[in-house]
């Protein structure tokens, strides 16, 4: 994000909130980084009401510099914010009274560490069997399950890093994939326990971990050495399917991704560029017999390319109807016209940090209902903004309130 102003000419238009799928439910979640938050952030886009409990000082998150500057503002719209310290008797103690009025409860701590505060699934199913929680862990209950787990760690041991880096160079992904993607499975999760609610009446604990949303990941690769007995090269070893399916380098330094995945679209780029002798060549005549000739076949179009732009090149495969890609970094999403055409970026208002107040740009969910996108309702909220709103919802008098002020129990 930016406070580059960047605005949507023709913005698809947004979704009331009574009409959004999950109106009328309430979900409390136990946050605190990526994957826990992520999970809120999907239910909440989807029309929850959900009340995110921070610890006193507020969720760490809101101070993080680098690459996490962003996790809070991204992952935390659309939520309601209520200090409370756990430690304290009193805060337990009105946390558990929260989690009571509750259809969904959403947590992501270690093992054990709510059930101090009796904030675990069996201590709040035992009041309500209704209640779907939902633990977004590092692993499921197993061997691993006492492991501290970062995206990371899970990447690296989960043969992602393996998968994505050059060979004997393993690299983390480049977005926090797991943390991100063990939320939409938990959310996934907590959509279907609702579905069963519905019918049996009863509640259920959804469970969604980092390591096994890893190994899903990289399940087609698990079974690539299943089918063919060949252990999978990392990506950029290139073992690909396909002979053309490459980043190329070409005139003035650009690059662009292209690619031709079938015989037809490889027929299609020869007629495109003008590689009449390439597509009379028999040994290049099918898909296999070009994967076969690659290392003869890509420095020859190697060299056909380097006399074209990156961007005549698109203009090409856009016109032949052929995969392609521009080489794009995140801050030039900003200013993509198609994001800018459907409304894919919303205005955010910045809760912490030098920019407080400022206005910038979030991507939605990549959906969209009816052909509407899922709008940003609620703002990501300041530490506690609503804690004297949700005190009162419980049955808090003002003065009640205002002790549990003074006594730092609330913020």
């Amino acid at each position: 994000m930016t406070m580059k102003d960047v605005t949507s000419p023709v913005p698809a238009p947004a979704t009331p909130d009574a009409a959004l799928p999950l109106a009328g439910l309430r979900v409390v979640e136990f946050t605190h980084m990526v994957m826990g938050p992520t999970c809120g952030l999907v239910l909440g886009d989807l029309g929850a009401e959900v009340i995110k409990v921070e610890p006193i000082e507020g969720e760490a998150t809101r101070t993080l510099l680098g690459s996490g500057a962003g996790f809070f503002p991204m992952f935390n719209r659309n939520k309601k914010s209520i200090a409370i310290d756990l430690r304290q008797p009193e805060g337990a103690a009105l946390a558990r009274r929260l989690a009571a009025t509750a259809d969904v409860v959403a947590e992501n701590f270690r093992p054990g560490t709510l059930a101090k505060y009796g904030l675990d699934y069996e201590a709040l199913a035992a009041g309500n069997e209704r209640l779907v929680y939902v633990s977004l862990k590092g692993f499921l209950p197993g061997p691993y399950e006492h492991r501290t787990a970062l995206d990371e760690v899970v990447q690296m041991m989960g043969g992602l890093a393996y998968m994505t880096g050059r060979p004997g160079d393993p690299l983390r992904a480049g977005s926090s994939v797991n943390d991100i993607m063990g939320g939409i499975f938990g959310a996934v999760g907590v959509l279907g326990a609702l579905v069963r609610r519905g019918v049996s009446g009863r509640g259920m604990h959804v469970q969604s971990a980092l390591f096994e949303n890893n190994v899903f990941l990289v399940g087609q690769h698990m079974l690539q050495y299943a089918v063919t007995g060949r252990a999978p090269p990392p990506m950029p070893a290139r073992d690909s399917p396909w002979a053309i399916y490459d980043v190329f380098t070409v005139r003035d330094g650009g690059q662009i991704f292209l690619a031709a995945v079938s015989d037809a679209q490889w027929q299609a780029m020869c007629d495109a560029l003008a590689l009449d002798d390439l597509k009379a060549d028999p040994a290049l005549a099918t898909n296999n017999d070009r994967v076969r000739q690659r290392a003869r076949l890509l420095p020859v179009l190697a060299a056909r390319l380097a006399g074209y732009t990156a961007a005549e090149l698109a203009s090409i495969f856009e016109r032949a109807g052929l995969p392609f890609a521009p080489i794009s970094r995140p801050q030039d999403l900003l200013d993509d016209p198609h994001l800018r055409a459907t409304g894919g970026l919303a205005d955010l208002v910045l809760p912490d940090g030098e920019r407080a107040g400022g206005t910038v740009k979030t991507t939605l969910l990549p959906l969209a209902l009816d052909g509407q996108r899922l709008p940003v309702r609620l703002q990501p909220p300041r530490r506690g903004e609503h804690t004297r709103e949700l005190l009162q919802d419980l049955g808090c008098t003002d003065e009640a309130i205002e002790g549990l002020l003074a006594r730092g129990v609330v913020r």
